[in-house]
């Protein structure tokens, strides 16, 4: 029966079991991403944060990102890729469970440090998790079943998130604050513990994809060996093909993320939203994404994943673009409306995209660059995107953050 709710007949018998895990992996994570982390920025305004605190949220993570993912990436070659993502979640996923106690032990203002100084210790063990899921979803699911997955985990995420955001909404609606927002916060950890579940039983399969050997060793002579922090860095990276790709999904991951810290504040402060309506309105993005994403495969296969990646970019746009304009909670409905359909095409297709210029024998050491390139742009943007919302004012910020995005989608489709 599970095989045909995703769509696995046609699927190799060697292959289902993996990606049956993946399935249950990213619905569970659903569950946490419409509650927890959904609800974590709604909270922290509600207990007063400013927008440069919200910032650091983001931030936090993704400065020890920047700080360890090249040594984390060493680590990782050395490791089961699978044990090591299984235990990478299991410490990560823990800083959860931290969240629930907080209002019984701090005021607004230190309950609110505390999840930004939770947050940047999560981001230890969440940074081999990071780097490495790509390389155990590479390792695990063959080249060509690939947007198969994709689109099947997308439209599992859509499903939960949108029962968890709905649920969620109405608890909080329902029950006296801070205790609903401990609920969902502990609904959140719950869905993490289980998601860790499932990753502990994917397996790498060997000789999936096409074998690609790596290049052959050249001899060294003194002066070349002393290059050790050059090497260990893998700056040979930087200098290859894939420079090009680690620049324009630098640019990608920005024009997403910068909306990011202000999105919080504009629907608190600008639409006046409850938590019932931010929880309608995310279950009403997700629902979009979760028609969008059962099409992905075809439209993936018709078009390609780059072209998917840049023309979802500039539909993204679309997001900030008509919320700038809201000004009653329907128009927020169908905002979320656009966006899910959106989003379900980008965030199907741009791992993809990336992983095709990687080559197989070197996964770890790229991977690990590309999330230096995405917490680069989580970093900026978490505090270019609060400076311009103050210079512009919230509304016009959302302009700004259109046109970003706009121009990011052309930059992929142009020099991607």
């Amino acid at each position: 029966m599970l095989n045909r709710i995703f769509q696995q007949k046609d699927v190799p018998r060697e292959y289902r079991t993996n990606f049956m895990h993946f399935y249950f992996d990213i619905a569970w994570f659903g569950i946490l991403s419409g509650s927890a982390v959904n609800f974590l920025n709604v909270y922290a305004a509600r207990l007063g944060a400013s927008s440069a605190q919200i910032g650091f949220l983001a931030a936090a993570s993704a400065v020890v990102n920047l700080l360890i993912a090249i040594p984390t990436a060493r680590w990782l070659e050395k490791q089961n890729t699978n044990r090591a993502i299984f235990w990478s979640s299991v410490f990560y996923r823990l800083g959860y469970a931290l969240w629930i106690p907080l209002p019984w032990i701090f005021g607004a203002q230190g309950q609110i440090w505390a999840l930004i100084g939770i947050t940047f210790l999560m981001a230890i063990p969440l940074t081999p998790l990071g780097v490495g899921f790509n390389a155990l979803f590479a390792e695990a699911v063959p080249t060509k079943y690939r947007a198969h997955v994709a689109g099947t985990r997308n439209v599992a995420f859509a499903f939960t998130y949108m029962a968890s955001s709905l649920l969620s909404g109405y608890i909080l609606d329902t029950v006296t604050f801070p205790i609903g927002y401990q609920i969902v916060f502990a609904i959140g950890f719950f869905g993490a513990a289980m998601s860790s579940v499932h990753l502990y039983f994917i397996k790498p399969i060997e000789n999936i994809n096409p074998p690609q050997t790596p290049p052959e060793p050249t001899p060294t002579t003194q002066a070349e060996s002393t290059r050790g922090i050059s090497s260990s860095l893998r700056l040979d990276i930087l200098r290859g093909p894939f420079q090009n790709i680690l620049v324009v999904m630098l640019i990608f991951h920005f024009a997403h993320y910068i909306p990011t810290p202000v999105y919080a504040l504009f629907s608190i402060n600008e639409l006046h939203l409850t938590d019932n309506h931010i929880g309608i309105g995310t279950a009403l993005f997700y629902f979009t994404m979760f028609i969008g994403s059962t099409q992905l495969n075809r439209v993936v296969g018709k078009f390609g994943h780059k072209a998917i990646t840049g023309w979802g970019m500039i539909g993204l746009a679309l997001y900030p673009l008509l919320l700038a304009i809201s000004h009653q909670v329907w128009h927020f409905y169908l905002v979320s409306l656009v966006g899910g359909f959106t989003w379900a095409m980008t965030g199907g297709a741009y791992a993809n995209y990336m992983l095709e210029h990687i080559p197989a024998h070197d996964r770890p050491s790229h991977l690990a660059w590309y999330n230096m390139a995405l917490n680069a742009a989580i970093l900026s943007s978490a505090f270019i995107g609060p400076l311009i919302a103050n210079w512009s004012g919230l509304a016009y910020s959302m302009v700004i953050f259109g046109v970003m995005r706009i121009l990011a989608g052309v930059v992929v489709l142009r020099w991607g």
